[in-house]
């Protein structure tokens, strides 16, 4: 598991204080639209409509504001792939199949 457990754990906690940021954050940005624009009623289908719009905006600013940056940062420090070598059994294998080619005199 080499640390998966730990990181997930972290994960949700940051999560958890992170959800307190988030929501002052819209609840500030929604506020600097027009009043009424982002309250759309009293209605169920005005309650999901404002709902909706928050978790856009919620979306926008973690997609911004972490998932871009961590696959950027992830790409320039991320492992390097190594190349492939192959191992001994398959390398025999592949010289059995060269000599046998070579002995019919053409493919196998």
């Amino acid at each position: 598991m080499r640390g998966n457990l730990v990181e997930l754990a972290v994960a949700f906690v940051m999560a958890a204080a992170f959800a307190a940021v988030l929501t002052t954050f819209t609840n500030w940005l929604l506020s600097l639209i027009p009043a009424g624009a982002t309250n759309f009623g009293d209605t169920k289908f005005g309650l999901f409509l404002t709902a909706l719009v928050s978790f856009l905006v919620i979306a926008a600013v973690v997609y911004l504001f972490i998932v871009t940056p961590y696959e950027k940062v992830k790409a320039r420090f991320g492992k390097q792939k190594a190349e492939t070598v192959d191992p001994d059994d398959i390398v025999l294998l592949k010289e059995i199949r060269d000599l046998l080619a070579s002995r019919h005199g053409g493919t196998v």
